[in-house]
């Protein structure tokens, strides 16, 4: 009797069905939506993100440094000729306007 030295074609599809699943899975652990290239992506958005909120963080100081400026407790009276002069576009008298 003839016996032949062949692999079970069980055991090859078991092995190619796992090397599959092992590439699946690190194709999904760093190209995914959880994966690695996602994170960085959002650490990059959360850095600009905090950027952005620190100099709006910067702005609301400004301005709340200006509305106390104008406030009945405190009335600064430079800013308040600037600011009459910007938006209402007074002049004293003794000014000469060219244009």
């Amino acid at each position: 009797m003839l016996r032949r030295n062949r692999p079970p074609l069980g055991s090859l599809f078991y092995f190619l069905s796992m090397v599959m699943l092992g590439l699946y899975f690190t194709f999904a652990a760093v190209q995914g939506d959880y994966g690695l290239f996602k994170r960085v992506e959002m650490k990059a958005e959360a850095d600009i993100l905090q950027a952005e909120l620190e100099t709006l963080r910067a702005e609301v100081l400004d301005m709340e440094n200006l509305t106390m400026r104008l406030s009945d407790n405190f009335l600064d009276l430079d800013l308040l000729d600037q600011q009459a002069r910007d938006v209402l576009g007074l002049i004293r008298a003794d000014e000469i306007v060219i244009r």
